[in-house]
C-alpha cells in the first residue's frame, strides 16, 4: 500500500537514492521534504507510461459532441481547388 512520507532535507540528502526507489516502485505515493518544519518539496512518482500518453493525447476525449446530421467526410468547400494554378486563396 502507497504512502505518504514526511522527511527533513538533511535526512532526504541522506537517504535520497532510497527514497526515489522507493517512489519509482509506488511504495511511496509522495513525500514531503522540511527545512526548519516547512514543506519545501514534494516529491510524487511519475505517471505510468500509458497514463502519460492517455493525458497528452486526447485529454478533450469526450468533450466534443457531433450532431449526427454532420457529415465530416463532406467538402467544406463550395468553390474548386486552385492548387494548380499556384493560387493559395482563390
Amino acid at each position: 500500500m502507497a504512502a505518504t512520507q514526511t522527511i527533513s532535507a538533511s535526512e532526504f540528502k541522506a537517504k535520497c537514492l532510497d527514497i526515489l526507489d522507493r517512489l519509482a516502485s509506488h511504495e511511496l505515493d509522495r513525500v514531503i521534504v522540511t527545512k526548519r518544519g516547512q514543506a519545501v518539496a514534494v516529491l510524487t512518482p511519475p505517471d505510468q507510461l500509458a497514463d502519460a500518453i492517455r493525458n497528452i493525447h486526447g485529454f478533450m476525449r469526450g468533450s466534443v459532441i457531433i450532431a449526427e446530421d454532420v457529415d465530416l467526410t463532406a467538402p467544406v468547400l463550395d468553390e474548386p481547388f486552385t492548387a494548380e494554378t499556384g493560387d493559395l486563396h482563390g
